[in-house]
């Protein structure tokens, strides 16, 4: 007999902490690892905007210290529907918008708002998270297995055989892990789907809605745009629901400021959902990110910097991965398109290491790059994924630009050794 709950014994705690925790473990104890591991940044290297650090010190001196609205202070709702309204043209009324502790208690108030115990939840793998969202939520999984060749986005093909009994589509762009997008034809056939299969719906079934997980959409490659659902379709707009904030483009995963926008209905669910689990963002933060996001100026010139920043990084990785690639190495790399992520492939089964054993299962390959490579990343089989052995998530969060050449030389050293 089990002394907690089925679903406590049963929740598998979060695969990427476990493992950077390992890794952290491993370089406490002399050893020397690139951890790219945890999709985050350093503050190091990547700290948040000076201007916004002052604002949120103004506002903790200035006694904003308890509890704010449970949808969020109206200064900082009003600043982010200026902010949707003049980055994204996306009309969003007052009731349609709410503020939460970043985007987790978001994505996971939107399973509970609209996910009843036995529905089925429609999602890609590689993804982030989805699959303990539904544990959580007692959900089916529906789980769309995507491709390489399609950058690991899905298509209007693959989902379209699924859509008639689930509840809720679960897409994310830029995606977590892949660093990869939507393209325009692609995400408007998607719409497309959805909107036809909530006319046959009405009146008859609970609608399908989509979960649109956009916290890394400022952060574009170079000559990458991102597209939304609302945007490409306004009669999208009353059946998405969008996850949003500063965690990754303003450097800010400790802050906690998210923002979901949706149906008002759904949002009002989702605000009393949040508010008793007490997942608010703190309110000096609040204030803060209003500041912030009004500073058009100051905003402006920080997501500039910091995406060239990010683009140095990407560069040198893709350029680093397609070069060993180019001298018969077996690798495989897809071209990062936005967030701080790109998608690599080790390839490495059945290859012999110096000491004559055999790299014979993904857990095999992990161990080889962070034991010989001083390599630490995540495989897609944290990302619910149990195909694809050997694809591999880098973050380039924690990465500094001089360290790349080193990075690679270490690499190619490592897999040289393999027969």
């Amino acid at each position: 007999m089990n002394n907690v709950s089925i679903k406590a014994a049963t929740l598998i705690g979060s695969e990427i902490i476990k493992l950077g925790n390992e890794i952290n473990q491993k370089i406490r104890e002399g050893h020397e690892i690139y951890n790219l591991t945890i999709g985050d940044f350093n503050p190091k290297i990547f700290p948040i905007p000076a201007t916004l650090c002052a604002y949120i010190q103004d506002a903790y001196h200035d006694g904003q210290t308890n509890y704010p609205p449970a949808d969020g202070m109206p200064e900082l709702k009003n600043a982010v529907m200026s902010f949707l309204k003049d980055f994204q043209e996306l009309d969003i009324a007052q009731d349609e918008l709410m503020i939460a502790g970043g985007g987790r208690p978001l994505i996971h108030a939107i399973y509970q708002a609209i996910v009843d115990p036995g529905d089925k939840v429609l999602y890609p793998v590689p993804s982030w998270n989805n699959n303990h969202y539904c544990h959580l939520s007692d959900a089916q999984k529906v789980e769309v297995v995507t491709r390489a060749e399609d950058g690991f986005m899905p298509t209007a093909d693959m989902l379209a055989p699924h859509l008639h009994d689930c509840v809720l589509l679960a897409l994310c762009s830029p995606l977590n892990p892949t660093g990869t997008t939507f393209k325009k034809e692609e995400l408007t056939k998607i719409c497309d789907l959805v909107i036809l299969e909530n006319e046959r719906r009405k009146g008859k079934q609970k609608p399908l809605y989509v979960l649109y997980d956009q916290m890394y959409w400022m952060l574009m490659a170079e000559g990458v745009q991102h597209f939304d659902p609302v945007t490409l379709n306004p009669a999208m707009k009353a059946y998405t629901l969008f996850v949003d904030g500063i965690s990754k483009s303003l450097s800010a995963t400790g802050v906690r400021v998210g923002w979901g926008v949706g149906p008002a209905e759904v949002i009002g669910k989702m605000k009393s959902i949040i508010g008793h689990i007490g997942a608010w963002a703190p309110r000096a933060e609040q204030v803060a990110t209003a500041k912030f996001l009004n500073n058009r100026d100051a905003f402006n010139e920080y997501i500039v910097a910091l995406k060239q920043r990010i683009q140095v990084r990407f560069t040198g990785l893709f350029d680093g991965l397609k070069a060993l690639q180019q001298k018969g190495y077996p690798i495989q790399v897809v071209a990062p398109e936005g967030a701080i992520y790109i998608s690599v492939q080790f390839n490495l089964l059945g290859k012999k290491k110096v000491d004559g054993t055999l790299v014979q299962t993904g857990p095999d390959i992990t161990d080889f790059l962070i034991s010989q490579a001083g390599l630490a990343i995540v495989p897609f089989t944290a990302f619910g994924c149990e195909g694809n052995i050997g694809w591999y998530r880098i973050s380039i969060g924690t990465l500094k630009e001089e360290e790349i050449p080193q990075l690679f030389g270490k690499l190619e050293r490592a897999l040289a050794q393999l027969t």
